[in-house]
């Protein structure tokens, strides 16, 4: 019999609030049934598109929570998988917390995003386009305009139950391109970068094709279990860490005899 989940428990796995939950279960984005008025969602299908399998959550006591992605990504890995990333599609990436603020460089930046990023201040407000990536939407990957025109998807990056990050690639070149006027005057005006800037690199964005998109979004899930995986270990050992602090703190004569 499949187990059922309530809004309240999908609210802890991912991390989601409860106005966005109903949206995307009537909608279509998160698979779900009516009970009455309630919502239910089949905990099978939830976890197929985790990448794992779903259950109604326990409090976390095993992984004691870093309260920033920044803590569990060793800086030299995140960037060397990032750039691993980047050089394996041949786009731009990236890690986020879930707020949008990068974790990493940029990897492999277009020269259209390259151009914006070297204006004092930009990749700051990039932040809040990718934020919004991260709100937009289910949790299965898909290409979609971002905030700057040009295509984009992500995957997220968990601990536990709890959704800590995202990996974020695009910079593809949409069908329509290149953006009107109007949305690069709206850009400019957002970014504070001059739009002779933004005429002048607008071209410089990655074509990859439907069949080399659909190859992406199938590896993605992947990759980001992998950085999951990696995230969890590192706060298991800072979790054992601040343990190994408690007591040898709570036992000095022991410490200093050792």
């Amino acid at each position: 019999m499949t187990t059922l989940l309530t809004t309240k428990d999908l609210q802890e796995l991912i991390n989601v609030d409860k106005s966005t939950i109903y949206r995307m279960a009537e909608d279509g984005r998160l698979p779900a049934i009516k009970v009455g008025r309630q919502w239910r969602f089949p905990a099978d299908q939830i976890g197929e598109m985790l990448g794992g399998v779903a259950a109604p959550p326990a409090p976390i006591q095993a992984v004691g929570m870093a309260s920033e992605l920044a803590e569990l990504l060793v800086p030299e890995t995140a960037d060397a998988v990032v750039e691993l990333v980047a050089d394996l599609f041949g786009v731009m990436a990236v890690i986020t917390d879930m707020a949008g603020r990068p974790i990493t460089d940029v990897a492999n930046p277009n020269g259209y995003f390259q151009a914006i990023a070297d204006q004092p201040g930009a990749v700051e407000k990039c932040a809040q386009g990718w934020r919004e990536l991260g709100e937009d939407g289910g949790l299965e990957s898909r290409f979609k305009p971002s905030h700057l025109g040009f295509l984009c998807t992500r995957t997220f990056i968990r601990v536990g139950n709890e959704l800590v990050g995202m990996l974020i690639v695009g910079g593809i070149t949409p069908k329509e391109w290149p953006p009107t006027d109007e949305f690069l005057a709206a850009a400019s005006a957002e970014l504070g970068v001059p739009i002779a800037v933004l005429q002048a690199h607008v071209d410089e964005t990655y074509y990859v094709d439907e069949s080399h998109q659909e190859w992406i979004l199938g590896l993605l899930p992947r990759i980001s279990d992998l950085i999951s995986r990696l995230a969890a270990a590192r706060n298991q050992l800072l979790d054992k860490l601040d343990a190994i602090a408690t007591l040898a703190g709570s036992h000095p004569m022991q410490r200093s005899e050792a």
